[in-house]
């Protein structure tokens, strides 16, 4: 019972993280030596899709070092403005808006709404809504244009770091150069022993949009190590959507220690 609170607990988070037909992504293009960091920049943002809802559904796997855990769950998106996951039969609900983030357990009879505080103590982050999309999209979770980055390249992937680190954070980003998509991005807390690994194994293309086939993520506080590997299955765009949610009558409320973080 231990490993099934402890899988379903945190697959509210790794719901938070699209019927069409869909391919992988295959390109010639090569890494430019002479290409700047401004450059890399502005074509990542140029190119993000645009969409008003997306819908689908999406399998995860985690790992904790001591079991694995998979679960096929439906997504359904309105840009900018909410995230509403359901795993099978209903047992975990979220429901994620810009402001608000609200889940419930049918296994535990418990639920959370409140701010992205629960959110983020998990992944050991700070964490707000367009931190949960951009992962989501393949996007740099920290928006790019607000400092300035030295650029290096491996043969497959430009490299970018700022030239003024962050003052709590340490930041790296890989971007590919076919579709100047997030490769890899890293954040890490030195001090706190915090590391978040996102890597993006491939991209796929529906109906001319590019959007994340397979992503790792890796989360690593002090001694402990989660893995979540999510994999994008049926995609469809622009359907009128609604969010049905209700939090049950008679569950517990989780409450967070004011030192969670």
């Amino acid at each position: 019972m231990a490993t099934i609170i402890k899988w379903t607990r945190f697959s509210v988070l790794i719901l938070l993280m699209f019927s069409c037909k869909s391919k992988k992504v295959v390109s010639d293009n090569a890494v430019r030596d002479n290409m700047s960091a401004k450059a890399i920049i502005r074509t990542h943002y140029q190119n993000h899709i645009n969409f008003k809802t997306l819908s689908g559904r999406m399998k995860i796997a985690y790992y904790d070092g001591e079991s694995t855990k998979s679960v096929t769950v439906s997504l359904r998106m309105e840009k900018d403005r909410a995230i509403w996951l359901s795993a099978p039969l209903g047992i975990v609900k979220a429901y994620i808006t810009p402001n608000r983030v609200s889940f419930y357990n049918k296994l535990e009879n418990e639920y959370f709404d409140g701010d992205f505080s629960y959110l983020s103590r998990i992944l050991g982050t700070e964490l707000d809504f367009d931190k949960m999309q951009n992962l989501l999209l393949g996007r740099a979770l920290f928006d790019l244009r607000n400092a300035k980055y030295e650029v290096s390249h491996t043969e497959s992937d430009y490299i970018l770091k700022p030239k003024k680190p962050l003052e709590l954070f340490k930041t790296s980003y890989m971007i590919e150069p076919d579709n100047f998509m997030i490769a890899a991005q890293q954040l890490s807390q030195p001090l706190k022993q915090r590391v978040l690994d996102i890597s993006y194994k491939n991209y796929q293309e529906v109906n001319n949009r590019i959007l994340p086939n397979e992503i790792l993520i890796t989360a690593i506080d002090g001694n402990s190590k989660n893995t979540i590997d999510i994999d994008y299955k049926s995609v469809e765009f622009n359907r009128n959507l609604n969010f049905p949610y209700k939090i049950p009558k008679g569950f517990k409320k989780i409450e967070l220690k004011a030192d969670a973080l």
